[in-house]
């Protein structure tokens, strides 16, 4: 058989090369497991090619593949090495080499191309070929409408998933210009970073034409297409348009998308001396999309499921529109207009535009609370994770395509924002945007380094940056600070900043400029005695600007948050944080205060209980919405600890439970004429209901059995998202006849979100026939990733431990089996999938699973060091608790 297949083969050679006229491209088949692309062959192909530009043109017709034209022109440097043009998963139908037919030397992944083949100077491939759409975000995504049954399309390529739509040089520093045809239904929108010049009739369809796009590293351009509804504002500076599947177009606010998007567009021209280059701004809202968005040139994505609500939004769900639009926005200049080389270079881009975009949503938007929600959310992540045993410097080697987004996390995003902030801080605002302009004009259209970058701002600040990119970028882990000082008559007599390293193994101590605020409690208020700024490096750093100032009850040395570092408060302060926290006027410090609470239950230094006594007492009283939502994360926090709790604690634990739910039905009552307050503590109540009276409650105000002032009555039902909330929390708790509401609200609900919910709601009972139905389901990988990973975010809450229990060994053996789905697979099963019972038994459990199985990605291995560690921590937690 083999005989016969080699000998056909050849014969099909012969003919091509008959009709070719030109040498047979007889070299090695390249090899089916070379998958990826690494940087060392990234680099060769950047010194092969250069000129790059494609010719694209594609056949939609909604079915689940689609045909297209890949023609790409480039200069071919030289080289005796073949050249590689990724192309995944598609059925060639032709493939022509400066218009000579060639067989195709290709392994699914990518052709490869002998150097014979290609002239010194300009040449042309063209590719035709079918693909099947991706369903599982990346490439040319495909999805249809459980309402109406129309299909959307959109595209989504980074890292490297152009290739999974057409034939190209998937790697970001070889930087083309791109001209797009698309031939699509009548009915169809299509998009692409370019506005069309031209639509013409091609019996049933019609024929887009888009003009040449200024040059963008392929995962930068974009192509989306279907029957999206659409939304057009030309009152602002550049035109703007939205759009979005045709049945959740009521839940659209586009004022709210084009007044953020007006104003960030005029804050960034402003900022950056550069006005917006791509002329147009489209913004679309796609379904099971893989991110919260995607900056794809002028033709930004965004996922549903963040960003459609189904009531009113909140102050907290603008607030986080605005700021993921700004986000986005800064990367059309930092990351589109300039670009990184490699993926080493990713966390720049993704540091820099959360930095922007926090600073744009407060300066240019209603939310000038941006930097405090922020620090009481992004920067907790970064902070918990740079603690961690995986902590990673910001900046590190990414060794192939398949490894860019490793560490793509709260590091690469908040803390490298956090970074940046605190770098402003100490060069100068002024001097810090000179230094960005300088950048983006210097490299505009082209690819730049981090070095790049550094060197503009040192420029700009005439200072040497080099140890400071090594401490921050170059090493890892996050330092704390805390004050040494004593008094004598009332008066300090001796201050120093001691800052501590973070590990032994992590030994480096930085410099950063902060600001020293004392504080002094008298007639019942706390009063600021003073604010002194120091920038601080080593060990211990004095500040004689203190000697003799008043004996103060409270010091915070990080007001205004402005450094990267975690704060140890002295014996006294931590004592007046505990007992006086509503004293404190200043938002940003109270909610820092309230974080260094919650950090020492973390840490072993407080009970848990003892922490909940503070909350129960001053939460009802916290005026700062931005505070409370901040303090209400930790008590959703609070029980995973509860639930872990020991024999001898439950009864508290319990307790506690009760308590918070009957706290926040208190509130949400007193809250009625306050509705933004109201639901917050609405939503809180139905998350921590789980006594049988409070079920009970919740299947009533379902049913309009009973009524709630300011959340539902007579005349105002509950809204949808809130319907499914409770239904969810009624199978979590197994509530009599909850079963049936899932079957029956998907009924009322038949959305792409009504789905989803439903698919929460049964994964979370606790049945252990449900359990087993939808592992099986994620094991296979034959249900739409969007689905799988929303069974995978619910299957196993906290207080389940025994149904946990039954699976986990089985659950950590698929670890290697389930690792070849990829990184993004991957993420969602082992963060929510790994066993975390908190005792012992897990933790060597984890263990033996590292120790066995070394064939287990990185990426895989980081969590489950993770989990272990958060293990840990659980176990401190309980074993801190006093009753």
């Amino acid at each position: 058989m083999q005989v016969i297949k080699l000998s056909l083969l050849g014969i099909s050679y012969l003919m091509l090369a008959a009709c070719s006229h030109q040498p047979l491209d007889i070299q090695k088949p390249v090899q089916q497991h070379d998958v990826y692309l690494t940087q060392q062959q990234a680099e060769l192909r950047s010194t092969q090619v250069s000129g790059v530009s494609y010719q694209l043109h594609f056949e939609l017709d909604g079915s689940e593949s689609f045909s297209a034209t890949s023609v790409v022109n480039f200069t071919f440097n030289g080289g005796n090495q073949p050249l590689r043009l990724d192309l995944n998963k598609a059925k060639i139908h032709q493939v022509l080499v400066n218009g000579t037919r060639l067989y195709p030397n290709y392994n699914d992944q990518y052709i490869l191309f002998s150097s014979r083949l290609l002239i010194r100077g300009e040449n042309r491939i063209q590719v035709d070929f079918t693909r099947k759409h991706s369903t599982n975000g990346e490439g040319l995504h495909r999805f249809v409408d459980p309402v109406d049954a129309k299909v959307y399309l959109y595209s989504h390529f980074e890292p490297a998933a152009a290739q999974q739509m057409f034939a190209l040089f998937d790697q970001p520093d070889l930087k083309a210009n791109f001209e797009l045809t698309v031939s699509a239904p009548k009915d169809w929108q299509v998009i692409s970073s370019m506005r069309e010049d031209s639509i013409s009739t091609q019996d049933d369809n019609q024929l887009w034409h888009f003009p040449t796009t200024p040059k963008l590293s392929p995962y930068n351009f974009s192509m989306h297409a279907g029957p999206y509804h659409v939304w057009r504002d030309n009152s602002g500076k550049y035109p703007m348009r939205l759009l979005a599947r045709q049945s959740v177009a009521k839940q659209v606010t586009p004022n709210d998308w084009f007044r953020y998007t007006d104003k960030g567009l005029r804050f960034f021209d402003d900022y950056f001396g550069i006005s917006y280059p791509f002329k147009k701004y489209d913004q679309l809202l796609v379904p099971d999309f893989l991110y919260g968005a995607m900056e794809n040139a002028a033709a930004i994505t965004f996922a549903e499921g963040r960003f459609l609500h189904k009531s009113t939004m909140t102050p907290a769900q603008k607030q986080r529109l605005a700021g993921v639009i700004m986000h986005e926005m800064a990367h059309q200049w930092f990351g589109n207009l300039v670009t990184m080389k490699w993926w080493n270079g990713l966390w720049l881009n993704e540091s820099f535009a959360s930095f922007m975009g926090t600073l744009a949503t407060a300066e240019a938007t209603e939310f000038t609370n941006a930097w405090r929600s922020f620090y009481s959310s992004s920067k907790q992540s970064a902070y918990a994770l740079d603690s961690k045993v995986t902590t990673h410097p910001i900046e590190v080697p990414v060794s192939s395509t398949a490894n860019a987004f490793d560490n793509i996390d709260a590091i690469t995003y908040s803390k490298g924002a956090a970074t940046l902030y605190q770098l402003q801080h100490l060069l100068g605002k002024k001097t810090f945007r000179n230094g960005v302009s300088q950048y983006l004009t210097k490299y505009s259209y082209q690819n730049a380094e981090l070095a790049d970058f550094i060197n503009s701002l040192a420029l700009s600040a005439n200072r040497d940056l080099t140890q400071w990119t090594d401490q921050w970028l170059y090493q890892a882990g996050v330092n704390t600070i805390s004050v040494d000082y004593r008094c004598q008559s009332n008066k300090i007599s001796h201050f120093q900043l001691l800052q501590a390293p973070a590990s032994k193994i992590l030994p480096t101590l930085r410099e950063q400029k902060v600001l020293i605020s004392l504080f002094k409690k008298e007639q019942g208020e706390l009063f600021q005695l003073t604010q002194k700024p120091v920038i601080y490096k080593g060990k211990s750093t004095p500040v004689p600007s203190l000697i003799g100032q008043k004996c103060p009850d409270l010091i915070y040395p990080n007001t205004d948050d402005l450094g990267y570092v975690k704060v140890n408060l002295d014996k006294r302060s931590f004592e007046t944080a505990k007992n006086d926290l509503l004293l404190i006027h200043d938002p940003l410090l109270r909610s820092m205060l309230w974080q260094s609470l919650w950090d020492s239950v973390q840490d072993g230094k407080l009970g848990l209980d003892k922490y909940l006594g503070v909350v129960l007492v001053n939460a009802p009283k916290e005026k700062d919405y931005t505070i409370l939502r901040q303090v209400i994360s930790s008590l959703y926090q609070s029980r995973y600890y509860l639930s872990a709790m020991t024999p001898e604690h439950e009864k508290y634990a319990n307790m506690a439970l009760k308590a918070m739910a009957q706290l926040s039905i208190r509130m949400t009552m007193e809250f009625s004429h306050d509705p933004v307050r109201q639901k917050l503590w609405f939503n809180t109540y139905i998350n921590f209901a789980s006594h049988p009276d409070a079920l009970k409650h919740l299947y009533s105000l379902l049913f309009g059995e009973s009524y709630l002032a300011g959340i539902t009555s007579a005349s105002q039902p509950l809204d949808q998202d809130t319907r499914w909330n409770i239904i969810y929390q009624l199978n979590r708790y197994d509530f009599p006849n909850s079963k049936v509401l899932i079957t029956l609200e998907r009924q009322r609900d038949q959305s792409d979100s009504g789905q989803k919910s439903a698919i929460a709601a049964e994964a979370v009972r606790p049945e252990a026939e449900i359990k087993r139905k939808w592992l099986s389901r994620i094991y296979a990988n034959t249900v739409p990733f969007s689905k799988l990973r929303t069974a995978m975010n619910n299957l196993y809450p906290s207080e389940q431990k025994l149904l946990s229990d039954a699976t986990a060994e089985e659950r950590l053996m698929k670890l290697v089996e389930l690792d070849k789905l990829g990184s993004v697979y991957m993420r969602s099963f082992a963060a929510q999938l790994t066993p975390k019972s908190c005792d012992q038994a897990n933790i060597r459990a984890l263990e033996h699973t590292l120790e066995s199985q070394p064939q287990l990605s990185h990426l895989t291995k980081r969590i489950l060091a993770e989990t272990k560690q958060v293990q840990q921590r659980c176990i401190l937690v309980k074993e801190t608790m006093k009753g």
